[in-house]
């Protein structure tokens, strides 16, 4: 009664506990607590958990842009996050970031037109963008762009009839033309015009280069034509511009006016050419989906915002996520034995359903045969509907059989060998594995099995998900399933978290108390499995149990969770709260006898969502479809 895996992903992959024997306080018959309590990020990609806190940060420090958080509640703990963004221009690369501003320097030292930013200030704290730009006559080049006048007139006496411009100032401030060398560049015929716009007046003409400048210094926006070749060989052109979010401020011809005008505003930019060159944003942008919602300069801060949101990220400015808490639950749901019709009407009913579990395979016998009732149009109609599926595999529950093919290593090949085949036949990404009511001598033999249908199913590009029962630490190694190794194997394990009180109990209980679940997922992560393998069975039932006028148990039955607002309406109910389970005891009288459940409606399916949320894991499993209200289903989508 179970259901599959959503989507098998490089984070899974990466997601694998490497235990360390710690001593679980409390922790029964001496047993160890490999409970996963630190994850491993580089960037927002989950690398690895831990259960001890000095091998996450020892494993973390192998990668860059990393950090150590606290599962429970996303604290940081550790991180290696750059100090400092090398940029040339508004380009920058993965790799120019760095911890110390000396490395930082020496790498933008390598590019012209190059920044360092410190991320937890604003603006440049380095930058070696040009003052200074050298002529001979109208030729220059990038090479000859220089910060400061010592440098620049050092290249310009390499080169005759050679001159040098402040690119703050525009103005003309050095050469080595010589006096008669001007006094005849003068007497030449006039080959500059001095434009402001596309205006130029009369006496805007010269024969000298060094006096069109001059001219031009007289007007702002102007530049300066060789009208005999057409080029531009001087502007004074007011090309940066100052806009405080994406309001125009004002322009200027000098960077360094540019950024002084540009710092007495919030949230200012400064664009050369369309580029944006400067800014003086905070490095940290919080976003609640694509809206920005919070700038700051600390990622802590940043941080401590941002977990206050759903859907919230961490940017750079570059719109690299750091960090996000974007995950949703993934919403599994088995069908039962059920038809192709009535699949599509469960699957109907639904919405936000990521998975679905059609009961279509079963070990027909010892000898590995393979019961095959699937059908192709009702998974092709599921996957044209947005869901993927993972068919379930039984084994008809029957404890015997299983021991006799479990011994049958010839038996258990042929039966891997059809499902699997038949699985990737019918184009399912993977299986789900249902195996109850087995002996616990078998453990071994059932552990080895399901390696071997894992490695053939892998082999394949299937993932294999296993639905275990809730059972308990203290007596699990004398069941069937050894959850530690089986944890270890498979993509996906399913906690079948109901039927804590079942059709053979002695006494009267709920299915599946909300303390005894929340104990459940306890219980599977102190086995060391990772959290991103656990879904958490829901039941969508109750039991109703039958009392006489002395209490004595004389039957129950399964309600399911769709009449029992009908059953309510129908009858004299008493409703109280029970501490004991977390939820509500529905008790009424009928012929003598007295008729009790626990109730399970809206509620106590989000506080199980609620639990499943605060232990981080991948998702939840509906037994079954079929038995819910369609209302559900729009609080489940709500509540992802």
């Amino acid at each position: 009664m179970k259901v599959g895996k959503w989507l098998l992903t490089s984070t899974l992959l990466l997601s694998m506990t490497i235990p360390q024997a710690v001593q679980a306080a409390g922790a029964p018959n001496g047993t160890t607590d490999k409970t996963t309590k630190y994850r491993v990020y580089q960037y927002n990609q989950v690398l690895m958990e831990f259960a001890n806190y000095k091998q996450a940060e020892a494993f973390a420090k192998g990668f860059s842009n990393s950090y150590v958080e606290e599962i429970g509640t996303r604290k940081w703990l550790w991180n290696n996050f750059p100090r400092y963004q090398v940029y040339q221009l508004d380009a920058t690369l993965p790799e120019w970031q760095f911890s110390t501003l000396d490395a930082a320097i020496a790498e933008a030292k390598k590019w012209s037109n190059a920044s360092v930013r410190d991320l937890t200030s604003t603006g440049w704290v380095w930058d070696n963008y040009a003052h200074y730009q050298v002529y001979q006559n109208e030729i220059t080049q990038d090479s000859w762009r220089f910060q400061t006048l010592n440098e620049a007139i050092a290249e310009a006496k390499k080169w005759g009839n050679a001159h040098i411009i402040d690119l703050n100032s525009r103005g003309w401030v050095w050469d080595n033309i010589s006096s008669d060398d001007k006094t005849s560049l003068r007497a030449g015929d006039p080959i500059y015009k001095v434009y402001q716009g596309t205006f130029s007046a009369d006496n805007w003409e010269f024969a000298s280069l060094e006096d069109a400048v001059k001219e031009a210094l007289k007007w702002g926006n102007s530049t300066v034509v060789n009208k005999n070749s057409k080029k531009t060989v001087y502007s004074n052109l007011k090309s940066y511009k100052v806009y405080q979010n994406d309001a125009f401020l004002q322009d200027f011809t000098s960077l360094d006016a540019a950024i002084d005008y540009a710092k007495l505003w919030g949230h200012a930019a400064i664009f050369m050419d369309g580029r944006k060159i400067w800014n003086n944003y905070a490095a940290y942008q919080v976003f609640q989906n694509a809206a920005l919602i919070g700038e700051y300069t600390s990622l802590p801060d940043a941080l401590n915002y941002s977990v206050q949101y759903n859907n919230s990220s961490i940017q750079s400015l570059e719109h690299r996520i750091l960090w996000d808490n974007f995950k949703k639950l993934q919403v599994w749901g088995w069908n039962g034995q059920s038809g192709g019709d009535v699949i599509k009407s469960q699957v109907t009913n639904t919405i936000g359903l990521d998975v679905d579990s059609p009961s279509y395979f079963e070990l027909a016998d010892a000898s590995g045969n393979l019961k095959d009732s699937s059908n192709p149009e009702t998974v092709e109609w599921l996957q044209k509907s947005g869901h993927t599926v993972y068919p379930l595999v039984s084994n008809q529950f029957n404890a015997s059989l299983t021991t006799q093919f479990l011994a049958n290593s010839a038996a258990q090949d042929k039966f891997i060998k059809a499902l699997v085949d038949r699985s990737v036949q019918l184009g399912v990404p993977g299986i789900n594995v249902d195996f109850e009511s087995l002996a616990g001598s078998d453990r071994n033999a059932f552990t080895a099995f399901i390696t071997k249908l894992t490695t053939y199913a892998h082999s394949l590009g299937l993932v294999i998900s296993i639905d275990l029962p809730r059972g308990s630490v203290k007596w699990n190694h004398l069941s069937a399933f050894d959850h530690e190794k089986l944890g270890g194997i498979v993509d996906y394990i399913v906690i079948m978290a109901y039927d804590q009180f079942y059709r053979g109990s002695t006494s009267a209980g709920s299915v599946a108390g909300l303390p005894w679940t929340d104990g459940g997922i306890q219980e599977f992560l102190s086995y060391g499995i990772a959290r991103d393998k656990i879904i958490l069975g829901i039941p969508y039932y109750v039991r109703e149990w039958k009392l006489d006028t002395a209490g004595a148990l004389q039957g129950n039955r399964t309600v399911l969770m769709k009449d029992i607002p009908a059953l309510l309406a129908s009858k004299t109910v008493k409703q109280t709260w029970d501490t004991t389970y977390g939820q509500y005891r529905v008790e009424y009288q009928e012929d003598g006898f007295t008729y009790v459940f626990w109730l399970e409606d809206m509620a106590t399916v989000k506080a199980r969502l609620d639990v499943a949320k605060k232990y981080d894991i991948a998702g939840v499993a509906a037994w079954r479809l079929g038995y819910d209200p369609s209302e559900l289903w729009t609080m489940i989508l709500q509540n992802k």
